[in-house]
């Protein structure tokens, strides 16, 4: 029986005589190291061996990311591309210890997951919000909102002390912090767009407030339209006054 190919993120192809955008680029990179831990368990283990590490204690992922980073770019830009494909990685043992046949499927839901994130973007946004994506604070929220069917959920004090520990770094202090916050919001099965992580990064030194500004406003904007959608609920299910019991 012929084992199918693992699946890939599906992302929207510039319209004709459109120049692919930042984030396409991106996409384009993280997709091809989800195929590739879904196909590869020595590189997704290579990978994974670069969380928290600097670009040159990752010997490692030179063999499998080198040739997917762009050449003549600063320190700062290929370091967000290691720390992303070596997060990405690090995704397929949320679970635990696992055999190698748990860590593909594992890693194959974590890529199912990513497509889903991206297909959702594209279907909910278009233009200049479909280039930007979902930002880190719109997983944060997430994490607290999700519906009933979903046996965990983060604690929306725990989701602000953590978005707001991130937001206060400098780059050296957030590629410490970031895998762990990834972690926990994988481990609940929140969607992370990788692209935009990854473009977040590379921008971090110079635009940090810009960046945590729309953390910090996707955050507070789908907390309180979820406030907003179950008080609407709940009074579309109260009772009209004076109805008979």
């Amino acid at each position: 029986m012929t084992t199918p190919a693992p699946p890939t993120a599906h992302v929207p192809a510039p319209r004709s005589g459109e120049k692919p955008t930042r984030i396409s680029r991106y996409r384009t990179f993280t997709r091809a190291v989800l195929t590739k831990c879904a196909s590869d368990p020595g590189a997704r283990s290579a990978l994974r061996s670069g969380v928290r590490r600097d670009l040159d204690s990752v010997p490692r992922m030179h063999r499998v990311i080198a040739h997917l980073v762009p050449q003549n770019v600063s320190e700062d830009t290929q370091r967000a591309y290691y720390a992303v494909a070596a997060m990405i990685a690090e995704q397929a043992r949320r679970g635990g210890d696992a055999t190698d046949a748990d860590e593909t499927t594992a890693t194959q839901e974590a890529t199912q997951a990513a497509e889903a994130a991206e297909t959702a973007v594209a279907a909910k946004e278009s233009g200049r919000e479909r280039d930007y994506g979902s930002s880190l604070g719109t997983a944060f929220a997430l994490a607290v909102v999700r519906s009933p069917g979903h046996e965990r959920t983060m604690r929306r004090g725990t989701a602000e002390s953590r978005l707001n520990l991130l937001c206060k770094q400098g780059l050296t202090g957030l590629h410490r912090h970031l895998p762990a916050s990834v972690r926990y919001l994988r481990s609940l099965d929140v969607p992370v767009d990788w692209a935009r992580l990854l473009q977040d990064l590379v921008d971090w030194r110079r635009h940090s407030r810009r960046i945590t500004r729309r953390w910090l406003q996707d955050f507070y904007r789908l907390l309180q339209e979820e406030e907003r959608r179950r008080r609407d609920q709940a009074d579309a299910q109260a009772p009209s006054p004076g109805a008979e019991d």
